[in-house]
């Protein structure tokens, strides 16, 4: 179950196999049906996840009851809230599944044990850091300047394996519109198809 982890590592750091396996077989396997919560807000995250299989939504309910989706988590995206990870506090956040997944799971003091005794997971964690702030600062500057239609097609056309797995209100959720302007717009595209 770890391979698809393994070659992940691989495409990012040199590792000993020796290492590799010491650090892998620190994840343990983690199976969840459709809907069910990996992490649900107010608990502590004290994990981060590989996603083997599945879909995952990361999301955050506002008081008044609106979804807000932070992003989608699929095959080979790593899903966590850093935030109570990182600072042991209650989480703001859900994780849920969208469909029956597999998840490789790694406890914050078993993480923290191989940043101490392996530069090479380090190493491997800053650049998976730099990625995500790197995506995290372009959703900022798009949601910021360009429109929501715009938005939606750069969504589908980033994202394909993606998109199609998901529904409108979760597509709406993740872009900060409503579900009738998704069916709006993919009702535009497929007349001028």
């Amino acid at each position: 179950m770890t391979e698809s982890l393994k070659k992940h590592i691989r495409d990012y750091i040199e590792i000993s196999d020796e290492k590799l396996e010491r650090y892998c077989n620190a994840f343990h396997l983690h199976k969840l049906k459709k809907k069910e919560f990996l992490l649900q807000e107010g608990n502590i995250c004290e994990f981060e996840g590989f996603v083997v299989s599945g879909c995952f939504k990361v999301s955050h309910t506002h008081h008044n009851g609106v979804e807000q989706i932070l992003y989608f988590g699929v095959e080979n995206w790593w899903i966590s809230d850093i935030d109570s990870f990182i600072n042991n506090m209650p989480s703001k956040l859900n994780i849920q599944a969208l469909e029956d997944s597999e998840i490789l799971l790694i406890a914050k003091k078993d993480k923290e044990i191989f940043f101490r005794e392996m530069p090479e997971i380090d190493r491997l964690m800053r650049l998976k850091f730099q990625k995500s702030i790197i995506a995290l600062q372009r959703r900022i500057i798009d949601n910021l300047s360009k429109p929501s239609d715009e938005r939606y097609l750069d969504f589908l056309k980033d994202y394909p394996q993606t998109a199609h797995r998901l529904t409108n209100i979760q597509i709406a959720a993740y872009l900060g519109v409503t579900p009738e302007f998704i069916s709006r717009i993919r009702r535009k595209i497929v007349n001028k198809s």
